[in-house]
């Protein structure tokens, strides 16, 4: 059966197509076509077109207006033509309208064009909220207006519908809203009351706390007030912050809000609303940053004496770098320091130790650092132990020569440093009454002032030196240059001369000074006698004790030495 339906259709095809081959007329495209004109279509009588005219040509497009109050459902048509059917293998057309909207296509239209009734969009408040937002509504279009937050009345449903008039039966358009419950009622007005208010500059965000006044001056609109705070999102893994929810009812006309126990640099939201779902006031905010953590991770790969540390997530605070303080100890009881102070970028995790050869001790301090500050630094202490790293001068450029309680002198043979690139020639000599290491790393770093002899413990500058070569130097002569005074030293005080040399920058300082630790001699108790030893070169002259002056500008009396043999005792 199938297949005999197949053969008839092609039969049915094939007789029309053979027909035209035997035609021996003009060869032609087809029949000619009827007129391309269109009648003025028969839709609703308040329409308008324009131009007004019984026929259209094809393609002639035609403006619609309708009375005040409407609107056609299209606002421009044009007359247009399709095939119907066709007959005796000719096409038979017929006349068809396609309309265009306020979208802008063309659209073919099967249906009467009417005009429609419309409500243009109240002009009543200017901060109403209409949702969707246009310039008019279609009749009995639900359309949702709401006011800003902390406004009242809360959002409802409004329509444009046609009702009877108070004195005429004929129907008028008018809004109407929804109370509830599918209630609707006329309104002409609506005007938006600022029910909630946050009092302005009270809103802040703390560390760890979120805070604000607020104000009600609708107590009906403020009934049932809740305020909550929340987490805004789901934190980092590395951070881990706990979800926290405060949430409190508000009375009253007026009060404060308060969130605790927050986590620092955490986005929180921050709502206050009436149930079921009006809200007043809703913002998102961050609480204030604090001081990092220390690093985890310290350590040293002794393969390219490279430090490197763990990088620091920006739970506390976007960590906007990290404090690297480097400190070394030369070898030879600590006769070099050098100090370094950088601050490296948030992606800087490693930084070379400054090369001082064997034996050279590092006391490492890394921190982060957020807007909040410099948080606690992590500590390290290590060993140099390589031979390759280059050292810096030897023992020898820090001899301590002829030093001269009596006249409170000592003669310092003092080397340019060399190790500290990119630093001015300019180096300072500093004085130090002590050989405390801690004291001594303070003076190199510190910003000593001139000698003050009301303060004689204090570090100060004796001199600012232009150093290019070896040279002696007399410290405690008494000279003044360049508003430094290079005060006598006093006898029995144990020193610490620093020669230093400095290099700064926005991101950087580098102190390093080499070490010159002496003592101004001890005191001397000598047959019944208590004098300075050495013997000040005055008093070999006038003592009646001729073993005495082989201790003349000598230095410190020691077990065997001749001032005074086995009947000398000395102190401090």
């Amino acid at each position: 059966m199938a297949l005999q339906l197949l053969a008839l259709s092609f039969f049915l095809v094939l007789v029309p197509l053979l027909g035209t081959q035997e035609d021996t007329g003009p060869k032609t495209q087809g029949a000619p076509r009827e007129p391309e004109t269109c009648r003025k279509p028969s839709w609703d009588p308040r329409l308008r077109l324009a131009p007004e005219q019984e026929e259209y040509k094809e393609n002639k497009e035609v403006t619609l207006s309708c009375p005040e109050g409407f609107e056609p459902s299209f606002t421009h048509i044009k007359c247009s033509r399709e095939v119907q059917s066709i007959s005796t293998a000719k096409p038979v057309y017929r006349e068809v309208w396609k309309g265009k909207g306020s979208g802008g296509a063309w659209t073919r239209i099967r249906s009467m064009v009417q005009c429609v009734g419309k409500c243009q969009k109240p002009h009543w408040d200017p901060r109403l909220i209409f949702v969707p937002d246009m310039a008019s509504y279609v009749l009995n279009e639900v359309v949702m207006v709401s006011c800003p937050e902390g406004y009242w009345p809360p959002p409802m449903e409004m329509a444009c519908v046609d009702i009877p008039g108070e004195s005429s039966p004929t129907l008028q358009t008018s809004w109407v809203l929804n109370e509830g419950n599918d209630y609707w009622q006329p309104v002409d007005h609506w005007l938006c009351e600022e029910a909630f208010q946050v009092v302005p500059g009270t809103l802040e965000a703390f560390t760890t706390s979120i805070k604000l006044n607020w104000t009600c001056s609708l107590p009906d609109a403020c009934q049932r007030m809740q305020a909550t705070c929340r987490l805004a999102g789901p934190s980092s893994p590395s951070c881990e912050a706990e979800e926290v929810t405060g949430q409190e009812m508000l009375h009253g006309q007026n009060g404060t809000f308060t969130c605790d126990h927050l986590q620092p640099f955490t986005d929180y939201s921050v709502n206050i609303s009436v149930p079921p779902s009006t809200i007043l006031f809703t913002r998102l905010l961050r609480t204030k940053a604090t001081v990092p953590e220390k690093p985890e991770r310290l350590w040293l790969d002794a393969s390219t004496g490279t430090l490197q540390w763990q990088a620091l997530p920006s739970c506390k605070g976007e960590i906007l770098g990290y404090q690297l303080n480097v400190t070394a100890w030369g070898p030879q009881d600590g006769g070099f320091l050098q100090v370094e102070r950088l601050r490296l970028s948030s992606s800087v995790t490693e930084h070379p130790l400054p090369a001082h050869g064997p034996g050279t001790r590092y006391t490492v301090a890394v921190r982060g650092l957020t807007a909040a500050g410099a948080g606690a630094a992590l500590l390290g202490t290590f060993q140099s132990n390589g031979s390759d790293t280059a050292a810096p001068p030897d023992a020898s450029s820090r001899l301590v020569r002829d030093i001269s309680p009596s006249q409170g002198t000592a003669v310092l043979r003092l080397r340019p440093i060399p190790w500290v690139p990119g630093a001015a020639s300019e180096h300072q000599l500093l004085v130090a009454a002590t050989h405390n290491s801690t004291a001594l790393e303070d003076a190199c770093t510190g910003e000593p002032q001139p000698f003050n002899a009301s303060h004689p413990p204090d570090a100060y500058v004796a001199a600012v030196l232009n150093l290019s070569a070896q040279t002696d130097f007399v410290l405690g002569d008494g000279t003044r240059e360049h508003g430094f005074h290079n005060a006598p030293l006093r006898p029995g005080w144990d020193y610490t001369a620093l020669l230093r040399l400095e290099r700064r920058s926005q991101q950087e300082e580098t102190f390093a000074c080499v070490c010159y630790s002496f003592s101004m001699g001890k005191w001397a108790l000598w047959r019944g006698w208590l004098t300075p030893c050495p013997v000040p070169e005055a008093l070999c002259h006038v003592l009646p004790f001729p073993s005495l002056a082989p201790c003349c500008g000598q230095g410190l009396v020691s077990a065997g030495a001749p001032c005074g043999a086995q009947d000398t005792f000395l102190f401090s």
